[in-house]
């Protein structure tokens, strides 16, 4: 019995604790498509609002917009406006802290792609 509980407890020492994922304030480079699948590039800054919940904008070329966005488990969402549209896009937060995700835009067919790299 005592070989057997000293086993289970060095086989759990050797599993790797999980990490929560988390989203940081800050600047990021912005690389996407658009829905017709032309690059775009800029930046976009995440000020956090609370541990889950934080206020974006993004600057692609001449073009800002503004929305909110949430952290739930490994997934980060956020909701904007660009100029008279409500978008939604959702993102996969990467152990290396960039999040990639896909998008789309109301009244648009289609999605497009985006990846935030951390400055």
């Amino acid at each position: 019995m005592k070989t057997i509980l000293a086993g289970v407890l060095f086989g759990l020492a050797l599993v790797a604790p999980v990490q929560a994922q988390t989203v940081n304030a800050g600047t990021y480079n912005v690389e996407g498509t658009n829905l017709d699948g032309s690059a775009y590039n800029g930046t976009a800054t995440i000020t956090l609002t609370s541990e889950t919940t934080c206020a974006i904008e993004w600057n692609t070329g001449a073009v800002t917009s503004n929305g909110i966005c949430m952290l739930y488990d490994n997934a980060f969402a956020a909701a904007y406006v660009l100029q008279d549209a409500v978008g939604l896009i959702v993102y996969q937060v990467k152990a290396d802290g960039s999040l990639e995700g896909a998008w789309t835009i109301s009244g648009k067919d289609g999605s497009g792609s985006e990846k935030l790299t951390p400055q």
